[in-house]
C-alpha cells in the first residue's frame, strides 16, 4: 500500500521540567517521574502549532526529497488545533507551500494510526502517489494546570511522515469503542439564546479516569500488536521494534509484559516528550530514525489509543 520515503518533527523551545512543576503545584519530581516515567515535557510558548507542524513536514519532505508540489495528499491529525477552522492540514498546505487537498482527522491520541489507516485506502485507490502525514498536538492549552493528576502528564509538539508507493504496510486495524466519561475533552459551553439543552460551567480542559484509562490502554495496546501481528502473518518475537503511544511509562512496560517482548524494543520518549498526543509516534519514529535505529527488512508494531475510546495496532517493514 505505501512506504514511509521520510520523516520530521518540530518541538517548542521551552523545556519543563517536573521541579518547575513543583513550584506551583503540590508534586514533586519522585512524584510524577514514579507514577509516569516523566522527567520534563515541551510548551508552546511563542511559536504557534501550525509552525511546528509545518516545519516538522518540512523536515520529513527534505529527508524524503518530495516537493510540496509533488504531494496528492495532506492527512493532519489533532485533537487540539490552533482553530476550528481553518484545520491543521490546510494551514500546514499553505505554508510548506502544496497545492494538494488537505483535512484534519480528531481521533485523539490514535489519530497519526488512523491517518496511516486512511492514507493506506488512498493508495489502494490509485488516487495518491505521495501523501504527507502531519501530526500536530498543543494538548498544553487543554489541561487544568491547578490539577496535578492531568497537567503533569502533557506536552507539545509535532511529528511528520511523508509516504509514497510501496508494499512496506504488512497490516493495520483500528477500533473505536464509544466512550464519553474516561478521558476527553470538554468543549465550548457557547452563548446561543436558542438552546435548552443544560450544559455544565465547565473549562475546555481534559478530563480522564486514570483507573479506568489504565486498564483499557494495557488490554488495548497489546490486543491491538497480537491482532495487527496475526493479520501480517507474523509472530510478535518477529518484531524488532515496537512504537506504541507515549501516554505513560507504566501503560508502555504493563504492555511489554504483557507481551513478554523484550524491553529494548520499545521506542520510548516520554521522559522528555510528555503525552503528545497523535504526535507521539511520528515524533519518536523521526528521533529513532534519525538515529539510525531502524534497519531495511525491521519489522516495527506501532499502538495507540486515546479519547473515544480509539485504538490501534499496525505491522510495518522498514
Amino acid at each position: 500500500m505505501f512506504k514511509i520515503l521520510g520523516t520530521g518533527h518540530c518541538l517548542p523551545e521551552r523545556v519543563v521540567t517536573n521541579d518547575e512543576l513543583s513550584t506551583f503545584l503540590d508534586t514533586s519530581d519522585e512524584w510524577i517521574s514514579k507514577r509516569t516515567g516523566i522527567k520534563s515535557r515541551r510548551v508552546i510558548t511563542d511559536e504557534t502549532l501550525s509552525q511546528l507542524a509545518a516545519e516538522a513536514a518540512h523536515n520529513a519532505m527534505e529527508m524524503s526529497g518530495v516537493a510540496p508540489g509533488e504531494l496528492d495528499l495532506i492527512i493532519a491529525t489533532t485533537c487540539s488545533g490552533e482553530k476550528v477552522v481553518p484545520g491543521i492540514g490546510c494551514m500546514v498546505q499553505k505554508l510548506i507551500g502544496a497545492s494538494c487537498p488537505a483535512f484534519d482527522i480528531s481521533s485523539a491520541c490514535s489519530g497519526f494510526l488512523m491517518a496511516l489507516d486512511v492514507a493506506a485506502a488512498y493508495f489502494k485507490s490509485g488516487i495518491a502517489k505521495k501523501v504527507l502525514v502531519v501530526s500536530a498536538e498543543n494538548m498544553t492549552r487543554f489541561v487544568d494546570w491547578t490539577d496535578r493528576s492531568t497537567c503533569v502528564l502533557f506536552g507539545d509538539g509535532a511529528g511528520a511522515a511523508v509516504l509514497g508507493e510501496g508494499d512496506n504496510l504488512l497490516s493495520i486495524k483500528m477500533h473505536t469503542h464509544g466512550d464519553f466519561d474516561t478521558v476527553g475533552i470538554h468543549g465550548p459551553k457557547g452563548n446561543s439564546p436558542f438552546e435548552t439543552v443544560e450544559r455544565p460551567e465547565r473549562n475546555s480542559c481534559t478530563f480522564m479516569n486514570g483507573q479506568e484509562t489504565y486498564k483499557y490502554a494495557v488490554g488495548a495496546m497489546s490486543g491491538d500488536i497480537e491482532e495487527a501481528a496475526a493479520l501480517a502473518g507474523i509472530d510478535i518475537n518477529d518484531i524488532q521494534h515496537i512504537i506504541p503511544h507515549q501516554a505513560n511509562l507504566r501503560i508502555i512496560m504493563a504492555t511489554q509484559s504483557k507481551l513478554k517482548i523484550p524491553v529494548e524494543r520499545f521506542c520510548t520518549g516520554i521522559e522528555f516528550l510528555g503525552n503528545t498526543s497523535s504526535a507521539s509516534e511520528p515524533i519518536v519514529l523521526d528521533i529513532e530514525n534519525r538515529k539510525g535505529r531502524f534497519k531495511e527488512g525491521d519489522i516495527i508494531a506501532f499502538t495507540a489509543f486515546g479519547g473515544g475510546l480509539t485504538d490501534g495496532g499496525a505491522i510495518y517493514r522498514w
